[in-house]
C-alpha cells in the first residue's frame, strides 16, 4: 500500500497545464496480485486494462485548443499500471502546450504511459467530429440482477460460489458490482460480463458473489482479477472471462478485461459511461 499512497491520488494536488510527464505515477500490479495468490511469473490469465479519458486538449500552432477523446490499452502482463490520478493530471498537463498535430499528441502519450507501465501500450485520439465509435451499447449475454435473493455479505466470499453437474456455454452480466478506492475509500461502479463455458454456475450465488465487493477495495484491476480467480478456483470452468466497465471519475474510465484465451475485447460504452 505505500506505493499506492505515495502517488498523488488521495492527496492534495496542484494541476499543470504545461506538459509534464513527472505527472505519471506507477503502481505494480504485484501488490494486488500477491493478495489474490497470482504468480506474475506465469499469469493465469491473459487481457488487457481498456481505458477511456474525456477531458483531453491542448492548443494547435496558432494557439487555437483542439479536443480529443482518448482510447487507451495497456496489456494486463505490464509489470505497473498508471494511478488514475496521476493520469489525469498528466493529461491535463497539455492543456496551454502547443502541440503540431494530433499524430504528435498520440505518440507522446504511448511513449510516457509506456515507460511508466514497462509495456508498449497503444492509444487512439478521436475527434468530435468521429464520435460514432463511442455509441452507447448494452452488454451482452442475459442479466441476473432480477434475481431474487436474500442477501447479507458485503465483504467478498467466494464460497458463494457453486456449480451444478450440467454442461453451459453461457455470457451473463450485471450491473451490481460495486467496490471502493483503496486510497479515497470512494465507491467505484460497474457493469460486469462473465461468459464461460463448463459446469452450470449457480447464477443466484454468482449475483450474490458479485454483490458481496460492495464494501471491498480494491483497484479496478484487482477486482477483475479476483473475480476470475475465483470462478476458476471455485467453479473451474473450462473457458472464462470477465470483463468489467466501471463508471468514469475525473473523466476517466477503466475497464479490465481477463481471459482464458489470448483475445481482445471491444470497448463497449455502457449507459453509464
Amino acid at each position: 500500500m505505500s506505493d499506492q499512497l505515495n502517488g498523488p491520488l488521495g492527496q492534495s494536488s496542484a494541476y499543470p497545464d504545461q506538459y509534464d510527464p513527472a505527472q505519471l505515477h506507477a503502481i505494480p500490479r504485484k501488490l494486488g496480485r500477491l493478495e489474490i495468490g497470482v504468480d506474475e511469473d506465469s499469469l493465469p490469465f491473459h487481457g488487457e486494462d481498456v481505458w477511456n479519458a474525456y477531458e483531453l486538449s491542448w492548443l494547435n500552432p496558432k494557439g487555437k485548443p483542439v479536443v480529443a477523446l482518448m482510447f487507451m490499452v495497456v496489456p494486463a502482463n505490464s509489470p505497473n499500471i498508471v494511478e488514475s490520478k496521476s493520469l489525469k493530471l498528466y493529461l491535463g498537463s497539455y492543456n496551454q502546450t502547443v502541440m503540431a498535430s494530433v499524430r504528435q499528441v498520440t505518440d507522446k502519450i504511448a511513449e510516457d504511459i509506456g515507460k511508466v507501465v514497462g509495456a508498449k501500450v497503444r492509444i487512439e485520439l478521436t475527434e468530435l467530429a468521429w464520435q460514432g465509435k463511442f455509441e452507447v451499447v448494452s452488454l451482452p449475454g442475459r442479466c441476473i440482477d432480477d434475481l431474487d435473493v436474500d442477501v447479507s455479505a458485503y465483504e467478498v466470499d467466494s464460497s458463494l460460489l457453486t456449480t451444478e453437474d450440467h454442461f453451459v456455454q453461457v455470457q451473463l452480466h450485471s450491473h451490481l458490482l460495486r467496490s471502493c478506492c483503496p486510497v479515497t475509500g470512494q465507491p467505484d461502479w460497474a457493469s460486469v460480463l462473465i461468459e464461460y463455458s463448463g459446469n452450470r454456475i449457480c447464477e443466484e450465488g454468482l449475483l450474490k458473489y458479485l454483490i458481496s465487493f460492495r464494501s471491498n477495495q480494491e483497484f479496478h484491476e484487482q477486482c477483475v482479477e479476483r473475480i476470475f480467480m475465483d470462478i476458476s478456483r471455485q467453479c473451474k470452468p473450462e473457458k472464462l472471462s470477465v470483463y468489467a466497465r466501471y463508471t468514469r471519475r475525473g473523466g476517466i474510465d477503466i475497464n479490465p478485461f481477463r481471459s482464458s484465451d489470448p483475445r481482445s475485447m471491444a470497448n463497449l460504452r455502457l449507459v453509464r459511461q
